[in-house]
């Protein structure tokens, strides 16, 4: 082979490493997707002004869109506004004039242990809490505060849901249920799932 095609598989092969190691690095530091939206806003104002992977609304459906990268929510009320950590699910589903109608989400990338659970759930709380909303039905729906009695529900994988409202504006059910598998039955993992809309509960009781 002659020192010319050496020098060039050499140069070829120096070039891909370094597009690797870039790639690498913008993999790493590129900012996490983001979601910015609030109830009621059109879903195709939402895809324009987020950064994310939602698909464009088919026209005159009732849908909505899945990302297929994570992302975080920036929900963008001037007075109820929150955000979330980055999560590998979310929907966003518009009514038939393409206006968004609710988001169910789960913050976070992958399953997670109860004590890294319940710092998302408490963080999201304090932020509500912080924003003015209220909690709601909580006679039949405690708070999921970090108690022994709350943990002890979760690992026993009864899904409790504590329930918020924003004024007259918005409901927000906050979920944990846990996770088990046949080959590792003692290994504890838990899913947030987070659900924002217009108000559909009652909440006078």
């Amino acid at each position: 082979m002659s020192r010319k095609k050496i020098r060039r598989l050499v140069y070829l092969g120096c070039l891909v490493i370094g597009c690797t190691i870039v790639g690498g690095i913008y993999a790493v530091t590129r900012p996490a997707d983001e979601v910015l939206l609030t109830i009621g806003e059109p879903y195709e104002q939402v895809r324009q002004q987020s950064r994310s992977t939602l698909p464009a609304a088919e026209p005159g459906a009732n849908w909505g869109g899945v990302i297929n990268r994570p992302a975080r929510l920036r929900f963008t009320d001037p007075q109820y506004g929150f955000s979330t950590p980055v999560a590998k699910f979310m929907a966003v589903s518009y009514d038939e004039h393409g206006k968004v109608d609710s988001v169910r989400m789960s913050p976070q990338v992958t399953i997670l242990p109860l004590d890294e659970t319940m710092a998302i759930v408490l963080d999201l709380q304090e932020q509500l809490r912080r924003g003015g909303w209220r909690q709601i039905l909580v006679e039949d729906s405690p708070p999921l505060e970090d108690t022994p009695t709350v943990r002890a529900k979760i690992r026993g994988c009864a899904a409790p849901t504590g329930y918020w409202q924003a004024g007259d504006k918005y409901q927000l059910g906050l979920n944990v249920r846990c996770f088990r598998t046949d080959s590792h039955p003692d290994l504890e993992r838990y899913l947030i799932t987070l659900d924002v809309a217009s108000p559909w509960l009652e909440a006078n009781r």
